[in-house]
């Protein structure tokens, strides 16, 4: 396999609903990703609670910086991640839902 010089990584958000719940993450591969959380094997959390809305999202080349954001939000205030969220996504779409998952 042929080394990239560009990596795709993202740390993301997913909810249950407007202001429900809240679970974030990185991957270096957000489609496949949500198709395992939508199937139940993404993790535990969003299988008890339906977390399957992508709500928010950001991109990074390095590895580093995603989980370096992730480690950050998590240790957000709950009200800071929902500020982020209605900033971009004030409806609370699911932003996943024009990919083909």
């Amino acid at each position: 396999m042929p080394k990239r010089s560009f990596h795709n990584y993202t740390v993301y958000i997913l909810s249950n609903k407007k202001n429900g719940v809240l679970y974030i993450g990185v991957t270096g591969g957000i489609e496949d990703r949500l198709r395992r959380h939508r199937s139940g094997e993404g993790s535990k959390f969003t299988k008890k609670y339906q977390a399957h809305l992508l709500v928010y999202f950001e991109g990074f080349q390095y590895i580093n910086d995603a989980i370096a954001r992730e480690k950050q939000l998590k240790n957000w205030h709950r009200q800071w991640k929902i500020n982020l969220i209605e900033t971009e996504n004030p409806e609370w779409l699911d932003l996943a839902n024009y990919w083909v998952l």
